[in-house]
């Protein structure tokens, strides 16, 4: 991939303290090591374009755009001009701008959200006996449910709302008192945004812009969207900055195809910015400056220790929330702030490092290179300032010890209700198990990591990273464990929400449909004898195994389209899983009548005319097999097509 390099800057003014103790980064070993981790990423991962920028005591270590903007101009990606998507870095600015308004006394961190918004987007009580504050939307601890599909993003420029309409009408579910477990949740990001808009006046995008990036001199970054002009939205992004901004790219068979541009200014403070891997240069050492540079202060130095300062962790050692900015572990047992970023296509990170004086932000333009930026800022951190041991620790407790923590546990994260909250609880889990070594082995989205027993119960260091998780007991066994992110946390579900019991049960329940079918074409005269109750039932169970059977095919299609994101998000709800829905729920309550007819099924009538005891016993087999997979299906969400 060609590379387009801007020469260094020499400084940027205001430059924090140089951090005492510690070597700076040798320019032209981090540019050649940068170089060989991004490419090898660009070629595994088959990413178009790559956009990064390093910053240590008040210099540009390192400004680089590698590979391509747009395809079909062959726009080279320019760090200074080409803008990427920073999707949920986005947050980071609406609470420096949250933070100035309770600094100034305008609002109180501890105050209830409902005291600063308008009446429309006040948040109902829902059952709850606690109001949510400011406080628990900075550390997404509000308690409410996650929803995305079909109303995150969005690709018709028509369809976008203004924010207060999609706050009113997108509300999501309070599903736990606020305070109590970590949930990321955009929507309540959304709606900080809303508020301190509303006690300051102005539009939010008209806010951010006037408080924070041009006093940071950010001319190349916004939260305007490039689309046509709306009466009843903010303006959209400015034609300069428009042609400059990067296309959004998958890879297919055929090579990188370009993808329809995301909308997300529905909820401009919680994803919409854009900006340059420069101008995040100028952000990060407004950051580590303590929210001065080029003498003007755009936070006070208390707001800048509160981004460094944990407000909120779940667990003494378990990953938490610095005023709304990720408290995130670094190698070399250091400790940082900062946040990532994802849209449908593009995937960011911005990592600070206040002991190293250190900086990094990467963004790329295409869906399946997300691993780069998640894990290259604490590759830079672990190559030049924390070399890992040669050996890896062993774990400290046995393989009887870490069994206790095995089973499948489930994310908070995720819609708690309708054919959404059934896809969330398929995909939306994380399986533990013990290895004999005594490491657990935690698999999600279909990656595993390893992790150590750190030596305190219920406290788990990751083989190869900086990472931690954390378990909370509930008893004997733990009942959760905290996100090593902390954008979540993992609850352990029983044995009826096991994914094997229910992949096994419809394996079964798939075949016995098939016999049943099959049944009413291969049965001969004979066995065809039957009193009118049987005949009866026999149709009934037959038209059951029908619609099980295309149920399953209706979601087999549904899952074959949704490993196109796109597919799922902008046509969310498919049709194929809303059909498949409504068949699974019209055979489960015929399995329930069915059920009901079992007695005179077996009373029959003379022998002659009725069915043998084995087909007696085949056909009860089946009707309960049925039953319990509507159970199943129940407990997952997936019987309510209406939702």
């Amino acid at each position: 991939m060609p590379a387009a390099t801007t020469p260094q800057a020499p400084s940027l003014p205001a430059a924090p303290p140089v951090a005492v103790g510690v070597a700076p980064l040798p320019r032209p070993e981090l540019e050649a090591f940068v170089d060989g981790v991004v490419q090898r990423s660009m070629a595994r991962d088959h990413i178009a374009g790559v956009t990064i920028s390093v910053v240590q005591n008040g210099q540009v270590v390192l400004k680089k755009g590698y590979g391509f903007a747009n395809l079909g101009q062959r726009r080279a990606v320019d760090p200074d001009k080409t803008l990427f998507r920073i999707a949920s870095i986005s947050k980071t600015f609406t609470w420096i701008a949250l933070m100035n308004e309770i600094e100034s006394g305008h609002m109180r961190l501890d105050g209830p959200v409902n005291l600063y918004l308008p009446e429309p987007l006040q948040l109902k009580d829902q059952g709850k006996k606690t109001q949510v504050r400011l406080r628990d939307l900075m550390t997404h601890t509000a308690g409410f449910e996650d929803r995305a599909m079909g109303q995150l993003f969005e690709r018709d420029p028509n369809r976008i709302r203004p924010l207060a309409d999609y706050l009113r009408q997108e509300r999501p579910r309070r599903v736990r008192e606020p305070g109590l477990l970590p949930s990321y949740s955009n929507y309540g990001a959304a709606l900080a945004g809303a508020a301190v808009a509303n006690v300051t006046g102005k539009p939010f995008e008209q806010l951010v812009t006037e408080e924070i990036i041009l006093p940071t001199g950010m001319r190349h970054t916004t939260f305007r969207e490039a689309r046509p002009w709306r009466d009843n939205l903010p303006a959209p992004m400015s034609e300069e900055l428009a042609a400059e901004l990067s296309d959004s790219f998958s890879w297919t068979p055929l090579g990188w195809k370009v993808q329809p541009r995301e909308f997300i200014g529905q909820v401009a403070p919680a994803g919409s910015a854009s900006s340059t891997a420069g101008d995040m240069a100028r952000y990060m050492t407004l950051l580590l400056n303590g929210g001065a540079i080029d003498g003007k202060t755009v936070f006070s130095a208390r707001t800048a220790q509160a981004f460094r300062t944990p407000m909120y962790r779940p667990a003494p050692e378990a990953a938490g929330w610095n005023a709304g900015f990720q408290d995130i572990p670094l190698p070399g047992g250091r400790r940082g702030f900062g946040h990532g970023g994802a849209t449908l296509y593009f995937h960011s990170n911005m990592v600070i490092a206040p002991e190293l004086g250190l900086g990094v932000f990467i963004s790329v333009n295409t869906d399946s290179g997300a691993n780069l930026p998640a894990t290259l800022p604490a590759t830079i951190i672990e190559h030049f300032y924390a070399n890992p041991p040669a050996v890896p620790q062993a774990s400290a407790i046995s393989y009887e010890q870490a069994k206790l923590y095995e089973g499948d546990y489930l994310t908070t994260r995720r819609a708690y209700g309708g054919l959404e909250g059934f896809i969330n609880r398929v995909i939306g889990r994380a399986t533990v198990r013990a290895t004999a070594d005594g490491r657990l082995s935690i698999s999600e989205g279909g990656s595993a990591t390893l992790f150590n027993a750190a030596g305190r119960p219920g406290v788990f260091k990751a083989v190869d990273g900086p990472l931690v998780i954390v378990f909370d007991a509930n008893g004997d066994r733990p009942s959760r464990f905290y996100a090593a992110r902390g954008f979540a946390t993992y609850e352990r579900i029983g044995p009826m929400r096991s994914a094997l019991l229910l992949i096994v049960t419809v394996g079964l329940a798939g075949l016995a449909s098939v016999a049943t079918v099959l049944g009413t074409i291969v049965r001969n005269r004979r066995e065809a004898r039957q009193t009118p109750v049987q005949a009866r039932a026999s149709q009934m169970q037959t038209a059951q195994a029908v619609l099980w059977l295309i149920s399953a095919a209706c979601m087999g299609v549904f899952a074959v389209r949704a490993s196109d994101q796109t597919a799922a998000f902008f046509g969310w709800p498919s049709g194929w899983l809303l059909s498949g829905s409504a068949c699974a729920l019209v055979a489960a309550l015929m399995a329930v009548v069915t059920l009901g007819a079992l007695p005179m099924v077996w009373r029959g009538g003379r022998r002659v005319d009725s069915w043998t005891a084995g087909r007696k016993v085949a056909f009860t087999f089946t009707a309960l097999l049925f039953v319990f997979l509507s159970v199943l299906l129940g407990l997952w969400g997936y019987l309510l097509p209406w939702s």
